[in-house]
């Protein structure tokens, strides 16, 4: 079987939690990607809400077991020598959809072809196929040390606990339910004193509450560094939990940026003329510049907050971007006063605030 050789590797990838529209949510997953020629295999299938089955949520024996198949230490688990390489990110339910390989050895060699999408025991190659991917050629050797480095107990260093830091007020308490929700830890604490130094290296994240002023954030700092840990910090002084559970998944990205599809989100303001029957009100426009680097869907999503506090949510763009920089234009009437960007893909979210 003539082919060239790809590269084989590994990376840390996650499928971002959140709280969408409608009271939806979805589930936070920390998994091990697989990088071809130096790009994750995810990358190349647009739009498609799957991990690996290396995920670090399931037990140690499976992560192992999982490990051993792509092996081929054992048996295929489907028919015609295919393997499960993405699935369902919510269930193991082959009938949610999955994409699947046929994995065989030549020689010393492992080889990765005829990719299909697969919801039953058979694939249609005909009908299901993914024309133009693979075959893939790997060097036996990279391809079996890549594997045995993942450690028995699932993705290295994965940390899906945050720390709340602040008075044990009604924000902090939505925020932690959201985030328990779609399987974050979440622990509330006015400060970080006396905290264990296993415990501290537990945490992924701090998110710092509108009470925490300057000296308790300094302090929070500097326990975790005395611990060695360099713990992402994000602002929650934003009163609107779906923001605020988008900027703490941006925060628990632990994928290498060069290796990431939604790069950049940034809002781009003008002064814009509101003119109605009565009068004509000054209000800020905007457009979102929104980067990706390979064609995926994107989902876009502003929070302001109006009068009394309260929270007003609008959907403003849901497409198929191709690679590179986008400008979206966004109603002026959506930007006004305190307000905020969401940029959401499979695999990733960003979040932005729109200044004036």
């Amino acid at each position: 079987m003539p082919a060239e050789y790809a590269t084989f590797g590994l990376t840390p990838a996650i499928r971002a939690g959140g709280l969408l529209s409608g009271g939806d949510h979805q589930v936070h997953r920390d998994f091990v990607d697989f990088v071809v020629d130096g790009r994750p295999l995810l990358f190349r299938l647009c739009d498609l809400d799957a991990v690996s089955p290396l995920a670090s949520d399931i037990p140690p024996a499976i992560f192992t077991a999982q490990i051993r198949s792509l092996l081929l230490e054992t048996e295929a688990p489907l028919p015609s020598g295919r393997y499960i390489v993405y699935g369902c990110p919510d269930c193991e339910d082959l009938a949610c959809g999955a994409v699947t390989a046929a994995i065989e050895r030549d020689g010393e060699d492992y080889i990765w072809r005829d990719f299909a999408w697969q919801t039953g025991e058979h694939a249609d190659l005909e009908r299901d196929g993914y024309r133009g991917l693979g075959p893939f050629r790997f060097r036996g050797a990279d391809y079996r040390a890549a594997l045995a480095a993942l450690p028995a107990g699932g993705a290295q260093g994965t940390r899906r606990r945050v720390l709340l830091i602040g008075a044990r007020v009604a924000l902090l308490a939505r925020l932690a339910a959201a985030l328990r929700t779609i399987g974050v830890g979440a622990d509330i604490a006015h400060d970080a004193d006396g905290v264990p130094a296993d415990e501290l290296r537990g945490y992924g994240a701090v998110v710092f509450g509108r009470s925490a002023g300057p000296a308790e954030r300094d302090a929070v700092r500097a326990a975790f560094a005395a611990v060695g840990v360099d713990v992402p910090c994000v602002d929650g002084r934003a009163p609107i939990v779906p923001l605020l559970v988008a900027r703490t998944e941006q925060a628990l990205d632990r994928s290498p940026p060069e290796q990431r599809r939604l790069t950049a989100l940034t809002a781009l303001t003008a002064l814009t003329a509101l003119a109605s029957s009565a009068s004509a009100e000054t209000a800020a426009g905007a457009d979102a510049e929104v980067e990706v680097t390979s064609s995926c869907r994107v989902h876009l999503t502003a929070y302001r907050v109006g009068r009394l506090a309260r929270t007003h949510t609008r959907e403003v763009f849901d497409g198929v971007l191709e690679p590179g920089r986008h400008r979206i234009p966004l109603d002026p009437r959506t930007v006004r006063g305190e307000s905020y960007l969401v940029a959401r893909t499979a695999g990733a979210v960003l979040t932005t605030a729109v200044r004036r």
